[in-house]
């Protein structure tokens, strides 16, 4: 065993997260919300004489909202505290070697009792295994495996749940100079260039639903995905009609013009393959859809909501190719 993997294998069987409580109790509005968005109709969420009906108290949460109620609020995750030591620890561990992206691979959930409204939620997690080094389509990496366990107000066992991410280092990384995710720093005014970062722009998860459309920006040809039962054109891509469910489509060329629908300009953090500020903008298409992409030829702060662009491509290495958009050349020039 490697030295590195020692250290891993030194956080087997820590506490990952302490024993935290979700910050609301099961209730209705929430539930309302679940089943509606899951297209769940079954009467036992939301009509407690329907529960009844099937040996029930009252009217239950699904079990699958067991990892809902005990998520962070918004201001505790944009605080940035990590959950402890042990977690800081772990991912600064995996970070000095290059193991700085990650992607959830599997979630294995056990569900044990019933909640009802009014039950109090809490999360206790546990590192349960980190593999050996892997070779995955990502990249190598190590697969690190925790179990959560959910209990109610009664110290019951609600639910456990292994989950499972992939702290792996992007293909191309391991050929530079600078780890992921640790770029030089160098000072830099507001607005002002960093110029690009050495290394690897991060790859695309490719799937049989959206190889077609990464193939044809390397012929640099932005398509769109279109219905062929009923024409509706869609993005992001997907295997069907969100109009009339059909599974049947084709793609149209795009016409490469449309609009800045709304933008951001990020600075941090700095991550291999992109150069700083770096904007990264919703384009409106001339046909209707809207596909995220980065602005290319202009500055930050010349950027406006509802500025006209024009397609151009960003040829980031011999194996990608993005599609970038520009200032409209205007017509009287």
């Amino acid at each position: 065993m490697s030295e590195f993997l020692t250290k891993l294998k030194a956080f087997e069987g820590q506490i990952l997260t302490p024993t935290v409580w979700g910050p609301d109790e099961v209730n209705t509005p929430m539930i309302r919300h679940w089943v509606e968005t899951m297209g769940d109709t079954s009467p036992i969420y939301l009509d407690d004489e329907a529960a009844r009906a099937t040996g029930r108290d009252g009217a239950v949460a699904p079990a699958l909202m067991a990892q809902v109620w005990t998520m962070r609020t918004f201001n505790d995750k944009m605080a940035n505290n990590d959950p402890s030591q042990v977690w800081t620890d772990l991912i600064a561990t995996l970070d000095d070697e290059g193991f700085s992206s990650v992607v959830a691979t599997d979630s294995d959930f056990e569900f044990f009792t019933e909640l009802r409204p009014g039950d109090r939620v809490s999360l206790t997690e546990v590192i349960e295994d980190i593999s050996e080094e892997k070779k995955t389509g990502l990249g190598v990496g190590h697969f690190v495996t925790t179990l959560k366990t959910y209990r109610n107000d009664d110290d019951q066992v609600v639910a456990t749940q292994r989950w499972r991410t992939l702290r792996f280092k992007p293909k191309g990384t391991e050929q530079t100079s600078e780890k992921p995710g640790k770029p030089a720093e160098k000072a830099q005014k507001a607005g002002e260039s960093s110029g690009p970062i050495p290394g690897l722009r991060p790859r695309p998860a490719l799937n049989v639903d959206n190889a077609f459309w990464f193939e044809a920006a390397k012929e640099h040809r932005l398509v769109i995905q279109r219905c062929a039962n009923c024409g509706v054109l869609r993005h992001p891509t997907g295997p069907m009609c969100g109009a009339c469910q059909s599974l049947d489509w084709d793609t149209v060329d795009a016409s490469g013009r449309g609009i800045v629908y709304s933008f951001v300009v990020n600075h941090h953090p700095q991550i291999p393959g992109f150069e700083y500020p770096l904007i990264v903008a919703t384009i409106e298409l001339e046909e209707g859809t809207r596909l995220i992409a980065n602005m290319t030829g202009i500055a930050p702060d010349a950027v406006e909501i509802g500025m006209p662009v024009e397609l151009d491509w960003i040829d980031a290495d011999p194996d990608l190719t993005l599609p970038a958009f520009r200032p409209a050349a205007r017509e009287d020039s």
